[in-house]
Protein backbone atom coordinates (compact mmCIF):
# COMPACT_ATOMS: atom_id res chain seq x y z
CA UNK A 1 0.00 0.00 0.00
CA UNK A 2 1.45 3.54 -1.06
CA UNK A 3 1.60 5.75 1.36
CA UNK A 4 1.61 9.85 1.43
CA UNK A 5 3.00 12.00 4.65
CA UNK A 6 0.65 14.78 5.20
CA UNK A 7 2.63 17.78 7.22
CA UNK A 8 0.56 19.70 9.36
CA UNK A 9 1.05 22.30 12.25
CA UNK A 10 -1.21 20.84 15.24
CA UNK A 11 -1.27 21.81 18.72
CA UNK A 12 -0.71 18.45 19.39
CA UNK A 13 3.41 19.58 19.04
CA UNK A 14 2.38 23.41 19.33
CA UNK A 15 3.58 26.56 18.08
CA UNK A 16 5.04 28.28 20.87
CA UNK A 17 5.29 32.24 20.14
CA UNK A 18 7.44 34.64 22.24
CA UNK A 19 8.50 38.50 21.47
CA UNK A 20 12.24 36.75 20.66
CA UNK A 21 12.35 32.85 21.14
CA UNK A 22 10.00 31.24 18.12
CA UNK A 23 10.09 27.32 17.58
CA UNK A 24 7.85 25.48 15.36
CA UNK A 25 7.12 21.72 15.71
CA UNK A 26 4.99 19.98 13.06
CA UNK A 27 2.92 16.63 12.79
CA UNK A 28 3.31 14.47 10.60
CA UNK A 29 0.35 12.24 10.18
CA UNK A 30 1.01 8.92 7.79
CA UNK A 31 -2.35 8.42 5.87
CA UNK A 32 -2.66 5.41 3.71
CA UNK A 33 -4.00 5.68 0.34
CA UNK A 34 -5.20 2.89 -1.35
CA UNK A 35 -3.37 0.95 -4.21
CA UNK A 36 -5.62 0.49 -7.63
CA UNK A 37 -6.22 -3.38 -6.38
CA UNK A 38 -7.41 -1.87 -3.20
CA UNK A 39 -10.72 -0.37 -2.22
CA UNK A 40 -10.76 2.59 0.35
CA UNK A 41 -12.08 1.77 3.46
CA UNK A 42 -13.52 4.78 5.93
CA UNK A 43 -14.54 4.08 9.22
CA UNK A 44 -16.98 4.78 11.70
CA UNK A 45 -17.10 8.06 13.40
CA UNK A 46 -19.05 5.26 16.69
CA UNK A 47 -16.24 3.25 16.38
CA UNK A 48 -13.85 6.25 18.10
CA UNK A 49 -13.50 5.74 21.99
CA UNK A 50 -12.16 8.34 23.85
CA UNK A 51 -10.04 7.26 27.05
CA UNK A 52 -12.03 7.73 30.11
CA UNK A 53 -11.99 10.72 32.10
CA UNK A 54 -13.76 14.44 32.52
CA UNK A 55 -14.45 15.03 28.76
CA UNK A 56 -15.95 13.18 26.22
CA UNK A 57 -16.07 13.30 22.59
CA UNK A 58 -18.86 14.51 20.30
CA UNK A 59 -20.74 11.77 19.21
CA UNK A 60 -21.04 12.48 15.48
CA UNK A 61 -24.20 12.45 14.08
CA UNK A 62 -23.57 11.95 10.65
CA UNK A 63 -21.36 9.18 8.92
CA UNK A 64 -17.50 10.81 7.51
CA UNK A 65 -18.88 10.90 3.69
CA UNK A 66 -21.66 12.72 4.96
CA UNK A 67 -20.31 15.99 4.10
CA UNK A 68 -18.91 15.50 0.57
CA UNK A 69 -17.98 16.76 -1.87
CA UNK A 70 -17.41 20.17 0.59
CA UNK A 71 -15.08 18.17 3.17
CA UNK A 72 -14.20 14.70 1.85
CA UNK A 73 -14.78 11.37 3.99
CA UNK A 74 -10.65 10.53 4.71
CA UNK A 75 -10.18 13.98 5.54
CA UNK A 76 -13.37 13.60 8.38
CA UNK A 77 -12.07 10.36 9.35
CA UNK A 78 -8.61 11.48 10.19
CA UNK A 79 -9.80 14.81 11.55
CA UNK A 80 -12.13 13.32 14.47
CA UNK A 81 -10.73 9.97 14.86
CA UNK A 82 -7.33 11.36 14.63
CA UNK A 83 -6.71 15.24 15.92
CA UNK A 84 -9.76 15.38 17.63
CA UNK A 85 -9.63 12.33 19.88
CA UNK A 86 -5.95 12.69 20.86
CA UNK A 87 -6.89 16.42 22.05
CA UNK A 88 -9.74 14.72 24.03
CA UNK A 89 -7.15 12.32 25.61
CA UNK A 90 -4.29 14.59 26.13
CA UNK A 91 -7.04 17.07 28.33
CA UNK A 92 -8.20 14.60 30.05
CA UNK A 93 -4.57 13.10 31.09
CA UNK A 94 -4.12 17.09 32.07
CA UNK A 95 -6.55 17.24 34.28
CA UNK A 96 -6.48 13.83 36.18
CA UNK A 97 -6.33 14.25 39.46
CA UNK A 98 -6.12 18.34 39.57
CA UNK A 99 -8.84 20.94 41.15
CA UNK A 100 -10.06 21.80 37.53
CA UNK A 101 -11.36 18.27 36.71
CA UNK A 102 -14.57 19.12 38.33
CA UNK A 103 -15.07 22.21 36.72
CA UNK A 104 -17.42 23.12 33.82
CA UNK A 105 -15.49 23.53 30.60
CA UNK A 106 -16.07 27.01 30.54
CA UNK A 107 -15.01 27.41 34.12
CA UNK A 108 -11.41 26.24 33.45
CA UNK A 109 -10.64 28.61 30.46
CA UNK A 110 -11.55 31.54 33.18
CA UNK A 111 -8.52 29.68 35.31
CA UNK A 112 -6.46 29.30 32.68
CA UNK A 113 -2.85 29.51 33.09
CA UNK A 114 -1.70 30.66 29.44
CA UNK A 115 2.13 29.62 30.55
CA UNK A 116 0.80 26.32 30.98
CA UNK A 117 1.02 25.34 27.55
CA UNK A 118 -0.21 22.04 27.45
CA UNK A 119 -3.45 22.64 29.11
CA UNK A 120 -3.69 25.47 26.92
CA UNK A 121 -3.32 23.53 23.50
CA UNK A 122 -5.60 20.74 24.50
CA UNK A 123 -8.50 22.72 26.07
CA UNK A 124 -8.32 24.60 22.81
CA UNK A 125 -8.24 21.43 20.54
CA UNK A 126 -11.41 19.95 22.84
CA UNK A 127 -13.54 22.96 23.05
CA UNK A 128 -12.85 24.35 19.53
CA UNK A 129 -13.24 20.90 17.59
CA UNK A 130 -16.47 19.80 19.62
CA UNK A 131 -17.92 23.03 18.32
CA UNK A 132 -17.00 22.53 14.69
CA UNK A 133 -18.25 19.34 14.13
CA UNK A 134 -21.46 20.01 16.23
CA UNK A 135 -22.39 22.92 13.91
CA UNK A 136 -21.75 21.13 10.45
CA UNK A 137 -24.69 19.00 8.79
CA UNK A 138 -25.09 17.16 5.68
CA UNK A 139 -27.57 19.08 3.39
CA UNK A 140 -27.13 22.33 5.34
CA UNK A 141 -25.63 25.40 4.45
CA UNK A 142 -28.08 28.51 3.06
CA UNK A 143 -28.86 31.14 6.18
CA UNK A 144 -29.75 31.40 9.12
CA UNK A 145 -33.31 32.14 10.74
CA UNK A 146 -35.50 33.69 13.23
CA UNK A 147 -33.25 35.39 16.16
CA UNK A 148 -30.17 34.57 15.27
CA UNK A 149 -30.67 35.96 11.45
CA UNK A 150 -32.25 39.49 12.77
CA UNK A 151 -28.91 39.78 15.15
CA UNK A 152 -26.74 38.88 11.76
CA UNK A 153 -28.59 41.87 10.10
CA UNK A 154 -28.84 43.80 13.22
CA UNK A 155 -25.01 43.96 14.12
CA UNK A 156 -23.31 43.17 10.33
CA UNK A 157 -25.89 44.99 8.50
CA UNK A 158 -26.71 41.53 6.46
CA UNK A 159 -25.64 38.03 6.38
CA UNK A 160 -23.61 39.11 3.02
CA UNK A 161 -21.78 41.51 5.01
CA UNK A 162 -21.31 39.10 7.70
CA UNK A 163 -20.06 36.08 5.49
CA UNK A 164 -17.58 38.49 3.66
CA UNK A 165 -16.01 39.43 7.31
CA UNK A 166 -16.24 35.98 8.11
CA UNK A 167 -14.74 34.66 5.37
CA UNK A 168 -11.66 37.47 4.86
CA UNK A 169 -11.18 36.24 8.74
CA UNK A 170 -10.74 33.47 8.07
CA UNK A 171 -8.42 33.59 5.29
CA UNK A 172 -6.08 36.27 6.81
CA UNK A 173 -5.37 34.18 9.98
CA UNK A 174 -1.58 33.59 9.55
CA UNK A 175 -1.19 29.87 9.94
CA UNK A 176 -2.36 28.05 11.53
CA UNK A 177 -5.60 29.12 13.32
CA UNK A 178 -9.56 29.88 13.77
CA UNK A 179 -12.24 32.14 12.56
CA UNK A 180 -14.83 32.72 15.01
CA UNK A 181 -18.43 34.10 15.02
CA UNK A 182 -19.28 35.15 18.69
CA UNK A 183 -21.37 37.04 21.41
CA UNK A 184 -19.16 39.54 23.24
CA UNK A 185 -20.21 40.03 26.56
CA UNK A 186 -22.61 43.33 25.73
CA UNK A 187 -24.84 40.43 23.68
CA UNK A 188 -23.11 41.72 20.16
CA UNK A 189 -21.86 39.33 17.57
CA UNK A 190 -18.71 39.82 16.01
CA UNK A 191 -15.98 38.31 14.12
CA UNK A 192 -12.73 37.47 15.36
CA UNK A 193 -9.98 34.86 14.77
CA UNK A 194 -7.12 33.52 16.70
CA UNK A 195 -4.43 31.86 16.25
CA UNK A 196 -3.16 27.87 17.03
CA UNK A 197 -5.65 26.51 19.57
CA UNK A 198 -6.50 29.51 21.10
CA UNK A 199 -10.21 30.84 21.58
CA UNK A 200 -12.14 33.67 22.70
CA UNK A 201 -12.75 32.25 25.76
CA UNK A 202 -9.10 32.43 27.23
CA UNK A 203 -7.93 35.24 29.45
CA UNK A 204 -6.10 38.06 27.17
CA UNK A 205 -8.41 36.97 23.97
CA UNK A 206 -7.89 40.08 21.17
CA UNK A 207 -11.63 39.87 21.68
CA UNK A 208 -13.32 38.17 24.24
CA UNK A 209 -17.15 36.18 23.49
CA UNK A 210 -18.91 32.99 23.24
CA UNK A 211 -17.92 31.48 20.45
CA UNK A 212 -21.40 29.80 18.20
CA UNK A 213 -19.84 29.28 15.28
CA UNK A 214 -15.74 28.74 14.26
CA UNK A 215 -14.09 27.48 11.36
CA UNK A 216 -10.63 25.37 11.44
CA UNK A 217 -8.36 26.86 9.15
CA UNK A 218 -5.33 24.20 10.50
CA UNK A 219 -4.51 22.68 7.04
CA UNK A 220 -5.48 18.81 8.68
CA UNK A 221 -8.85 20.12 8.59
CA UNK A 222 -8.70 21.24 4.36
CA UNK A 223 -5.32 19.90 3.04
CA UNK A 224 -5.86 16.46 1.63
CA UNK A 225 -8.43 17.84 -0.58
CA UNK A 226 -8.00 21.29 -1.15
CA UNK A 227 -4.37 21.75 -0.93
CA UNK A 228 -2.80 25.41 -0.78
CA UNK A 229 -6.82 26.68 -1.51
CA UNK A 230 -7.58 27.46 2.00
CA UNK A 231 -10.13 29.83 0.07
CA UNK A 232 -12.04 27.25 -1.21
CA UNK A 233 -12.30 25.38 1.30
CA UNK A 234 -13.95 28.33 3.56
CA UNK A 235 -16.04 28.76 0.64
CA UNK A 236 -16.98 25.25 0.97
CA UNK A 237 -17.72 25.41 4.75
CA UNK A 238 -20.72 27.70 4.25
CA UNK A 239 -22.40 24.92 2.54
CA UNK A 240 -21.95 22.49 5.58
CA UNK A 241 -22.89 25.20 8.11
CA UNK A 242 -25.97 24.00 10.51
CA UNK A 243 -27.73 27.78 10.76
CA UNK A 244 -30.44 25.66 13.45
CA UNK A 245 -27.57 24.82 15.79
CA UNK A 246 -25.81 27.79 15.36
CA UNK A 247 -29.07 29.34 16.30
CA UNK A 248 -29.40 27.33 19.05
CA UNK A 249 -25.70 28.33 20.15
CA UNK A 250 -26.94 31.69 19.87
CA UNK A 251 -30.28 31.72 21.96
CA UNK A 252 -27.44 30.14 24.62
CA UNK A 253 -25.21 32.69 25.13
CA UNK A 254 -27.28 35.50 24.96
CA UNK A 255 -29.04 34.26 28.06
CA UNK A 256 -25.60 34.21 30.04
Amino acid sequence: MKKVILIVLSSIFFLSIGSCKRKKYTEVVEVPLPSKEEKMTIGLPEDVKADAGAFELLKLPYNYDALAPNIDAMTMEVHYSKHYLTYTNNLNKTLAGTELESLPIEEIFKKLDLNNADLRNNLGGYYNHTLYFDIMAPKAGGKPSDTLASAIDKDFGSFDNFKIQFEDAATKQFGSGWAWLIVDKAGKLQVTSTPNQDNPLMPRAVVVGTPILGIDVWEHAYYLNYQNKRKKYIEAFFNVINWKKVGEKYEEAIKK
